[in-house]
């Protein structure tokens, strides 16, 4: 007999900020409904975010994609309507208006889960995205909000020196690229 329970990655649209939420509905409600096997894992793709607060370095995950959630599922008989019907749900990304969910290719699905071939991850090291001279701002740390300019770039550290005018003085700060945006 084959195994018609084939189960292929969707994307569950939802009111963003509610994306554990409806998670955890998506799974006690198929638990309840003895629909588990229909629906293997639901997914909040997050990622940790690193912020000085106070000089405190705290992590948070935040939701990577706001308004996501990801579903993997054999989507039959009922289960979309159930889905749909989870409060915090807008419906399925890709859908046709009464069409059905449009499932995510492979390498969409990979990239999602962070399974980034290595090839991607090389290129990424050599494009660095900013250059000395550049004016940028800081968007995270104590200096937030202050405009500088990129005095060095260290490529392996992914580290920035920026040179930024507190109370008149030039000051140079060691930023990591996550930390600053380019005005």
């Amino acid at each position: 007999m084959a195994d018609n329970n084939v189960k292929k990655w969707y994307v569950v649209r939802a009111v963003s900020g509610q994306e554990n939420k409806v998670k955890n509905y998506i799974e006690t409600e198929t638990a309840r409904l003895g629909m588990s096997d229909y629906v293997s894992q639901v997914l909040v793709p997050t990622e940790k975010v690193v912020q000085v607060r106070e000089g405190k370095k705290i992590t948070k995950e935040r939701v990577y994609f706001p308004g996501y959630v990801m579903i993997e599922a054999n989507l039959t008989g009922e289960i979309p309507h159930i889905i749909k019907s989870i409060p915090g749900v807008i419906g399925f990304l890709g859908e046709t208006k009464g069409g059905d969910a449009v499932p995510l290719r492979q390498a969409e699905v990979n990239r999602m889960l962070g399974k980034v071939d290595e090839l991607s991850v090389k290129v990424d090291n050599v494009a660095i995205p900013y250059s000395v001279g550049e004016t940028v701002k800081v968007i995270d740390g104590p200096f937030n909000g202050f405009n500088g300019t990129i005095e060095k770039v260290n490529e392996e550290k992914r580290k920035l020196e920026v040179m930024v005018k507190i109370f008149g003085r030039k000051t140079p700060l060691e930023l990591s690229f996550m930390q600053v945006e380019k005005v």
